[in-house]
């Protein structure tokens, strides 16, 4: 991942991935004590999905979480968390990976069914908003 400071004082987390420039967009940016981490899906480093709701929604916060670290914050600053899904009715095997990771803090999430991902084995992505007090 690579930090890039913006003259603006924005500063923005590229990991190379084809979609970024292709779409516009960074893995995360901070504004002020606000930081925005766009939208992952649980693949993993290598390139593959796995199998499982579960295993696919700890690789997508696996790499929220990398994307936070690389702006000095963590998963404890999270202020609001959102959940795509291919499969609701499997909701509560994505709950096994949030609930224990955001038992102390609790951030407001939204859990929303959509009818297709990026890719079609994905199949949840999430996005992560943190505050980072200066």
């Amino acid at each position: 991942m690579k930090r890039v400071r913006g003259a603006n004082g924005r500063e923005r987390i590229e990991t190379g991935s084809v979609w970024e420039e292709k779409m516009g967009y960074s893995r995360a940016m901070k504004a002020g004590p606000l930081i925005t981490v766009a939208g992952c899906v649980g693949i993993t480093e290598e390139g593959t999905y796995p199998d499982t709701l579960t295993g696919q929604t700890s690789c997508a916060l696996n790499r929220i979480q990398a994307a936070l670290n690389a702006l000095d914050a963590d998963l404890d600053q999270v202020i609001r968390v959102r959940i795509y899904t291919t499969c609701i009715d499997r909701w509560e095997e994505i709950a096994e990976i949030l609930g224990p990771t955001f038992a102390q803090n609790r951030p407001p999430n939204v859990l929303v069914e959509v009818a297709k991902l990026v890719d079609e084995r994905a199949l949840v992505e999430l996005e992560a908003d943190a505050w980072v007090d200066e």
